[in-house]
């Protein structure tokens, strides 16, 4: 992305739907290991919810504005869901959010 401002503007908006209710889950390593990838088919994953069809399209403008690919949204009671997946993704993002982590 070549627009600070834009970037910046990216960032504190996701930043804050992501406090008011995102949520991080971790690949559970224990349970990989002991059900093998086979089974065990959950991996890192970074959600933000969206009140609205029209915030839901603006947060997947903003992830897409910072490098970032959108996994399908999902629907959840009255909220929509949008998920960004992977370890490298959820890490980078939440660097860029500038939250900690712990995997």
């Amino acid at each position: 992305m070549s627009n600070p401002a834009l970037t910046g503007s990216c960032l504190l908006s996701l930043a804050a739907l992501f406090h008011r209710n995102g949520h991080v889950r971790w690949q559970n390593a224990q349970r990989l290991t002991a059900e093998g990838w086979q089974h065990y088919k959950k991996g890192d994953e970074i959600r933000f919810t969206a009140e609205s069809a029209e915030e839901l399209n603006a947060i997947r403008r903003w992830l897409r504005a910072l490098g970032f690919k959108p996994g399908r949204p999902l629907r959840k009671g009255r909220q929509m869901r949008q998920p960004v997946y992977g370890r490298e993704d959820v890490q980078q993002l939440l660097n860029l959010l500038g939250e900690r982590h712990n995997a």
